[in-house]
């Protein structure tokens, strides 16, 4: 990422671990002196891959900085156990808050790999599921899905995206059976799985206060802010080169207009979500154009690029700009 630096190295049996932030501009260094034990260094490329993949995520230098806490913690507990110090049990179950969009999965995703490269985990694979996959429709059938799907999790992440929806329905809903179903499940594997429940701020908030077991089981809170329009541009220049996409500078100022317009109506608004939805369409329409206005060959830049009126589309706020200047009429 742009300014943002983590390099992983093993050398002369010292791990060095250098740190940056766009915010913190000052080297974080953490030199250990490691046993005749070579355990420290068995995922270190594996490690270094993931603290990598955790680079190219645009922003979020506060949930990168909370994972590199957590990869410190993991490491330094392992040389202490090796030294014969004490080595006291964390939970690691989470909360993420934050909207649609703000690279909440991705997040949940490494983590579980970051747990696995570190031996916490023995598979490190995630399973993102929702209230559906959870809830049943008669009485003891909640609890055996719910049963079911944590067995699924063994090893890995238990992602419920939206987790607040099982506190809503009443005292005869079957969420709240789930819910009871979860807790039990925390205690009965122990540090055999990681769950995580994501979904907006205020409704996890809410959440919590609907079982006395809640908040003590998650100790760990991580905020996703929404992505700035800065944030977003770069966001959506990421996912035109993934694909293979180039757009062109003339285009810039209508992406970084449609952004700001989404953002002021829509107290929800989707982050990357929308601005994938922006690039998309802007493909269809680069598509359409080209059909239209090449009749012969076309050339490699023609195929790529896109320029300012493939992105020119309407957002809500168009939309009621245009009815507001109909009614004047």
């Amino acid at each position: 990422m742009g300014n943002d630096n983590r390099s992983i190295t093993t050398q002369d049996r010292k791990i060095s671990i250098v740190f940056n932030t766009t915010t913190d501009k000052q080297e974080r260094y953490l030199d250990v002196p490691l046993t005749e034990s070579k355990s420290h260094d068995d995922n270190s490329d594996e490690t270094l891959e993931i603290f990598s993949e955790l680079d190219e995520m645009i922003g979020l230098e506060e949930v990168k900085e909370i994972i590199f806490q957590i990869y410190a913690m993991l490491k330094i507990q392992k040389i202490r156990k090796e030294e014969g110090l004490q080595v006291n049990s964390h939970v690691y179950h989470m909360m993420f808050k934050g909207n649609p969009g703000t690279g909440k999965t991705t997040v949940a995703r490494i983590i579980g790999k970051l747990f696995r490269s570190m031996g916490l985990l023995s598979k490190g694979h995630l399973l993102e599921v929702e209230r559906a996959d959870l809830v049943g429709e008669y009485i003891g059938h909640t609890a055996q899905k719910t049963r079911d799907l944590i067995k699924k999790a063994l090893g890995g992440v238990l992602f419920i995206d939206e987790a607040y929806s099982l506190a809503r329905g009443g005292e005869k809903d079957f969420g709240k059976e789930a819910i009871d179903c979860l807790v039990k499940g925390m205690e009965d594997f122990r540090n055999e799985f990681i769950l995580i429940l994501a979904g907006y701020p205020s409704e996890m908030d809410d959440f919590l206060s609907s079982n006395s077991g809640l908040p003590s089981r998650f100790p760990m809170h991580v905020e996703f802010p929404d992505y700035s329009v800065d944030e977003l541009l770069k966001i959506t220049y990421k996912m035109a080169f993934e694909r293979e996409y180039i757009i062109l500078p003339e285009a810039v100022a209508k992406i970084k207009e449609l952004i700001s317009k989404e953002k002021t109506i829509n107290f929800n608004f989707s982050n990357a979500r929308y601005v994938r939805n922006i690039l998309e369409r802007a493909m269809r329409n680069q598509a359409v154009r080209l059909v239209k206005n090449h009749k012969g060959k076309m050339t490699h830049n023609n195929l790529k690029n896109l320029v300012y009126e493939d992105f020119l589309f309407y957002t809500k706020q168009d939309a009621y700009e245009a009815q507001d200047a109909f009614n004047t009429l």
